[in-house]
């Protein structure tokens, strides 16, 4: 195992600087927000019946998770995040469709984006350019254009999510959300001096979990009705940065069906390291409750059990701290093995298989 006091070898096995991106969220999520105020956005006037976002992974999905999570008891429309080829049936002139393609190249999105023009949708595209550039300059529709990275969208949620943000609040959908933002990245200026590759293990909570589950599979259990997807979001960055299996469900629906699955044999259930997302403000008494009753059930029966708590004096900054120490510890996990955390070889060798004719 890889000593993660020895930051030297820490810069050295992330090759591409996963972990200094992810230190910089302050930085990124800074230039988001320039972004989004210095993005020029026509008011259709429409009363719109739903946001759809098109996008995959865990970037352009997830983002849309996380609007949904963080205005839902704000936005009095729902928000759909829509992952395939096609567009609903309801996607009509009365839809405000995001079109998220970091790439600008992702098929799904590109053959949604087909769909849903002739649909008459309001639409706006955020990528950084790509066959998605070009279709909407051909077509007319409005483009944010954002940083390119290494296109890796996973290390670039700020450019995502910020601006759908910005756009939402000028087109009158939801209240300003600039101080809020502001809040943020002050609390990631804070938070990665904690969790940052300069902190020691003994200082570090991320450094402590990622090596301490170690051999076990990850399950992370959220909450709604804010911390749905920021369950999926590290269970998400799990899969890609540390390239294990993971899994997450919500509270309280997993008590009406997974919750059953917590008799299985013991010899597989003890290969779980369950974390689950807490919020001594945002849960509610009943909230608070079940996960009480979640924990006292599994510490005898999982592997181990880990508790993660919310921050921040916002609601924007409390989902947020608990994204930010899931991207830590999911890039730290296998640095511990010796695994570079970037690099998503499974993903690329899908796509060739799939250009193939």
């Amino acid at each position: 195992m890889i000593d993660l006091n020895d930051v030297e070898k820490i810069r050295q096995i992330d090759t591409m600087n996963s972990l200094i991106t992810t230190e910089n969220y302050d930085v990124q999520f800074g230039e988001s927000l320039e972004l989004g105020r210095n993005f020029k956005i026509t008011n259709p006037g429409r009363k719109f019946h739903e946001i759809i976002v098109l996008g995959t992974g865990g970037g352009s999905s997830v983002a849309g998770g996380l609007l949904r999570s963080y205005l839902f008891d704000e936005l009095e429309i729902p928000v759909i995040v829509n992952q395939g080829y096609n567009v609903p049936a309801f996607a009509d002139s009365d839809s405000l469709i995001f079109v998220v393609s970091h790439s600008g190249n992702t098929e799904e999105t590109l053959a949604a984006y087909e769909q849903a023009i002739k649909k008459g949708a309001f639409m706006i595209a955020i990528t950084s350019g790509g066959k998605l550039a070009e279709m909407c300059r051909n077509d007319g529709v409005p483009i944010l254009i954002v940083p390119y990275d290494i296109g890796h969208p996973r290390r670039d949620l700020g450019y995502i999510f910020i601006p759908m943000l910005m756009i939402l609040s000028k087109l009158g959908v939801i209240q300003d959300k600039t101080e809020d933002i502001r809040g943020l990245i002050q609390l990631f200026s804070t938070l990665k001096k904690r969790y940052g590759a300069e902190a020691p293990v003994e200082e570090n909570p991320a450094k402590q979990i990622a090596m301490d589950l170690y051999g076990y599979i990850p399950l992370v259990y959220g909450s709604l009705d804010h911390y749905d997807s920021v369950a999926w979001r590290i269970k998400n960055q799990f899969g890609e940065n540390s390239k294990l299996m993971a899994f997450y469900n919500v509270i309280p629906c997993l008590h009406h069906d997974e919750a059953v699955g917590w008799d299985m044999p013991q010899e597989l259930i003890k290969n779980f390291y369950l974390l689950m997302l807490r919020d001594d403000r945002l849960d509610s008494p009943k909230i608070k409750k079940r996960k009480d009753i979640t924990l006292d059930i599994l510490k005898g029966r999982m592997g181990k059990v880990k508790e993660i708590y919310a921050e921040g004096n916002n609601r924007l900054c409390r989902m947020f701290s608990l994204v930010y120490l899931g991207d830590f510890i999911t890039l730290y996990a296998p640095i511990y093995r010796g695994v570079d955390p970037t690099p998503v070889d499974v993903i690329n060798l899908f796509k060739k298989k799939m250009a193939e004719s």
